[in-house]
């Protein structure tokens, strides 16, 4: 089977799973091994549900739709891209004071809950920190090329669910 076989809707399903997998994988590295997430890796955390939830919903459509939903994930896509393309900046060329957030202890004993509860969506850790690597690239430069990766797909299903559309 070539990959041009494949149809968008299961595209969109494996952009979902695979997205899946990688915000279970940073749940495990968050309350397993014990790594917190900066104020950045939360806002890729909340591109990559975007990511997911348009996926999962395009995997459902057919013709326009699936083609707004396509592009709709390449701009979620995009924006977890950006945030994962700064990251990755901050950790090559880190800046001489890091403030990047408060921990989740010291907020929630330092401050009413109706305000720690916003800033623990903020995350706590230090953004140009690398933690963590695998084949020579952080967390962040993963995310990049997976970003990357399901933004040029979520096109590719957007231009191929076009064409068919027209077609039909």
């Amino acid at each position: 089977m070539k990959l041009s076989e494949i149809s968008p809707q299961r595209w969109m399903l494996l952009i979902a799973l695979s997205g899946i997998g990688m915000l279970v994988f940073g749940l495990y590295l968050q309350h397993v091994v014990g790594l917190n997430p900066c104020p950045m890796c939360i806002v890729q955390r909340y591109a990559l549900i975007g990511v997911v939830v348009l996926a999962l919903v395009g995997w459902r459509l057919r013709g326009w739709a699936l083609a707004v939903s396509g592009m709709l994930l390449t701009i979620s896509a995009g924006f977890g891209a950006f945030t994962a393309a700064r990251q990755s900046w901050l950790q090559w060329y880190p800046p001489e004071v890091v403030t990047c957030g408060r921990d989740f202890y010291g907020m929630v004993e330092n401050f009413p809950l109706n305000r720690a509860i916003p800033m623990i969506f903020k995350g706590s850790g230090d953004c140009s920190k690398i933690d963590w690597v695998f084949l020579g690239g952080s967390i962040a430069n993963w995310s990049f090329v997976c970003f990357v990766l399901f933004g040029l797909l979520g096109l590719w299903v957007a231009i191929q669910s076009r064409r068919s559309a027209q077609a039909a």
